[in-house]
């Protein structure tokens, strides 16, 4: 089979609702694109779009991609395929003006036959009209339009049709592992063929095991070849060590080759129970979880690899060993990033399944569509070995019902029919699933706690989550163990192989009490929380880990963590807010004081952090979500505000720490979970922590104030591939002669990019402001912006110039080759 990347000479423009008649009159403002494509992050913000602060202000809209292409006189009488990775919302696909196929799933890839369309030896026309008018359809950004990438899949007589390859790991002994690879087969004509299937097992070049088959199919007949291998000695995948190995798969007729596949597996087993937890290769391992959206910043949710590689090798650098993929299925591209580094993935179905959370949302097709996005996410999913646990839906609305139950139920069963090799869950939220049981157990909440009201605008997450601000705390812990709230979720529960649980700690250890034979995992809990999270996790057997909201910031829901100091409340839908800004990264990847502090509460990290307030806001009153932790930096680089008291946390792990400003100890303090805190008269110069545990110093760590900071370009790469797809991430910033950041003094950035590759974007990680991310100006928000430089198809150099308000100019040179 022909494997093909299909992204190059698309045309992409966005419909008035009349394309026929502009087409007829010759009107056009198509523009041309190399895919993956996100259309929504080029649309103008506006406070009036229906989506509100759920997509972070962005509007949807109706978008139309065209791409020509031949059909040489070879594919006349083989199958053709066009695999769809990822087109948000509604996609409707034609091939030469006939209707070819649709998909109602923005996140789950979808397949195409486009044979019966095909003119062979000429010209083709093929367009998808991606659909997202109908809006809200989302409570966070969703992008628009072919956002991941597009195959052509063309088939011979004899073809491995896609994803036909499955690779499992039966057993791991004593230096072997048995290892099963079977192939699926297809017969495309009207005749028996006789064939030999040859199957070869490497890594590093190297033939670890081979074999080979022979096999008759009679006409249209599709067929499974099973093949069986001991591997001596094998190079393991964990997170620690992930081994890959590749299996090559050869359909010969005699010496003709018909088809090759190569398929990247690694040799791993999997175990999740009650006692021992989750074992990889029969060794415990908690899982470090951050839960993630779907969209790469300041890019959209233009799925380019380089992006989901950056994103999975700083969530590791930060500590996680595990994400959750909220909440859709995974692309292939941020699979193949995680099964690389060693990150642990729990891929999801939906965030919803037959009750509406948004008037235009997956809900209005989940009946007719679950199993076939079930289907196609195991088949993705299957060999990657980052993969360890599916969940069937998060914060499900019915799933206190007894329909709901069904339904868990169903999903959990074709689950394990389809792969029996990996576990099921579901995130389940008390608010939700407690349906009419609500107004009693609040009535028992509110007897026993003093309730506040809920602020939030009612739409969307903005209504759930302000809601769900008000059950933090004791009450949310009465809330949590409340026995209405058992009985509501006794049923999914029962249904799951692992129960999750989000925002629910105070069930952690009760769902042991009930369920004594099933692991527990929190699907989903609050950043602030970590030190009492990871205190359970690490004391129970039964608690398998922990998944925080969220490791890396995010488009939309806009405000969940935005400080307000003028009155304003979250959730509220305050224009031009645009992140939720509450990931332990930021929105360019820089790892926020929260990262260190769990970091340290992992016990990944001996050397104590140093984090101040801002001390623009000294006095005032933030408001304050769960989900916030507090609005510090860690900085040093204060001016205008000598004499004035800073509020300084030292974070550690150590019994004691001591502070040291200018030479100066200001003294000891016993450290209580993980934090002692300081009130620091500032003066430039330097900030000192050390910690100690008995009379030993076990770290230290130093801020500096920043020396009139001059201009830095750091990328994340220097060369890249012509493919119009790679990416250079690059850093720009402000740094003093001893290598100190200047988080304070804001820049105007103008960007300019010359030669074998375009400024894909420019921006900050400010979640409030209302500069484009496709233009060539931004200004930096805590001392950084980035700019994105996107590959061409033509090798040679591309410049990155910046230029600063105050008149410097640097310049940065990337390979692309």
């Amino acid at each position: 089979m022909i494997r093909q990347n299909f992204n190059a000479d698309w045309r992409v423009e966005k419909s008035n609702g009349n394309p026929m008649a502009n087409a007829f009159m010759g009107k056009t403002n198509a523009k041309a694109v190399h895919l993956p494509y996100d259309a929504m992050i080029h649309e103008t913000r506006t406070p009036d779009t229906p989506n509100g602060a759920q997509t972070g202000f962005y509007p949807g809209g109706e978008y139309i991609f065209d791409k020509d292409f031949t059909a040489p006189e070879s594919w006349r009488g083989r199958p053709v395929f066009l695999t769809f990775e990822g087109c948000y919302q509604l996609a409707t696909v034609t091939v030469n003006r006939f209707p070819a196929g649709k998909s109602v799933n923005g996140y789950s890839e979808f397949t195409i036959d486009i044979t019966p369309f095909l003119q062979y030896g000429k010209g083709n026309h093929l367009r998808v009209i991606a659909d997202n008018s109908l809006m809200p359809n989302s409570r966070w950004y969703t992008g628009s339009g072919l956002y991941r990438s597009v195959r052509l899949l063309v088939g011979n007589v004899i073809y491995i049709p896609q994803d036909g390859v499955r690779v499992t790991t039966r057993e791991i002994g004593n230096d072997f592992a048995d290892v099963e690879v079977t192939a699926t087969l297809q017969n495309a004509v009207n005749e028996t063929k006789r064939v030999t299937v040859r199957n070869v097992l490497t890594r590093d070049s190297g033939t670890a095991a081979e074999d080979a088959q022979h096999l008759l199919l009679r006409p249209g007949e599709k067929r499974v070849v099973h093949f069986r291998y001991c591997l001596p000695s094998p190079a393991l995948w964990s997170p620690d060590m992930p081994n890959l190995y590749e299996c090559v798969t050869r359909v010969l007729d005699g010496e003709d080759e018909l088809d090759c596949d190569e398929t990247t597996f690694g040799v791993r087993t999997v175990s999740i129970d009650a006692v021992q937890g989750v074992r990889i290769n029969g060794r415990p391992i908690k899982l470090r979880g951050a839960c993630i959206h779907h969209d790469n910043g300041i890019i959209g949710a233009a799925t380019l690899a380089a992006a989901e590689d950056r994103r999975i090798r700083q969530l590791k650098a930060a500590g996680f060993n595990a994400i959750r993929s909220s909440h859709q299925p995974a692309g292939r591209d941020l699979l193949d990033a995680c099964d690389r580094h060693g990150m642990l993935v729990m891929d999801e179905v939906s965030d919803v399944w037959n009750t509406r959370k948004n008037p235009y949302d997956y809900a209005l097709h989940f009946a007719e569509d679950w199993r076939s996005t079930v289907e196609k996410m195991v088949a993705k999913d299957y060999n990657h070995p980052s993969v360890i646990l599916y969940c069937v839906g998060n914060e499900i609305s019915e799933a206190g019902s007894e329909h709901g139950a069904e339904t868990n139920r169903n999903l959990c069963d074709a689950l394990r029919e389809l792969d029996p090799t990996r576990y099921t869950t579901n995130a389940l939220n008390g608010l939700m699933a407690a349906g009419f049981r609500l107004r009693q157990i609040m009535q028992d909440v509110a007897a026993r706690f003093p309730m506040g009201q809920a602020g939030g605008d009612g739409a969307g997450s903005n209504a759930l989550n302000s809601f769900m601000s008000l059950m933090a705390g004791e009450k949310g812990d009465y809330f949590s163990t409340h026995s209405l709230l058992t009985e509501a979720l006794s049923g999914c529960e029962d249904g799951c192989d692992v129960i999750g649980l989000n925002y629910l700690t105070g069930r952690h250890l009760l769902e042991h009490e009930l369920h004594p034979h099933k692991a527990v995992l929190g699907t989903e809990t609050y950043p602030a929380d970590i030190v009492r999270l990871w205190r359970i996790v690490e004391e129970n057997p039964h608690m398998i880990g922990d998944f925080t909201w969220a490791g890396y910031d995010y488009l939309g829901e806009a405000g969940c963590g935005i400080f307000h100091y003028d009155g304003g409340e979250n959730f509220s839908s305050i224009y031009p807010e645009r992140t939720a800004y509450i990931g332990d990264l930021d929105l360019l990847g820089n790892r926020r004081p929260i990262s260190y502090l769990r970091e340290i509460v992992y016990g990944l990290r001996k050397a104590p952090y140093i984090a101040v307030l801002r001390m623009e806001h000294n006095g005032q009153t933030p408001s304050k979500t769960p989900w916030m932790f507090k609005d510090n930096l860690a900085s040093w680089t204060w001016p205008g505000f000598e004499g004035q008291t800073a509020a300084v946390d030292v974070y550690s792990a150590s019994e004691e720490v001591e502070l040291f400003l200018n030479g100066a100890s200001l003294g000891r303090k016993k450290v209580v979970d993980f934090a002692a805190t300081y009130a620091v008269p500032y003066a430039a110069g330097e900030l000192k922590a050390v910690g100690y545990t008995g009379k030993i110093c076990d770290g230290t760590f130093v801020l500096h104030t920043a020396q009139n900071g001059t201009l830095n370009l750091t990328a994340d790469r220097t060369a890249l591939h012509a493919d119009g797809e790679d990416a250079a991430f690059v850093m720009i910033h402000f740094t003093d002669a001893d290598g100190n950041d200047d988080l304070h003094t804001v820049h105007h950035i103008h960007a300019v990019v010359e030669g074998a590759a375009a400024l894909e974007a420019l921006g900050s990680a400010n979640p409030c402001s209302e500069e484009r991310y496709d233009t060539p100006d931004s200004e930096t928000f805590d001392g950084y912006c980035m700019a994105v430089l996107r590959a061409g198809v033509t090798p040679g150099e591309a410049r990155l110039t910046v230029t600063t308000d105050s008149g410097e100019e640097k310049t940065l040179t990337i390979l692309v080759e």
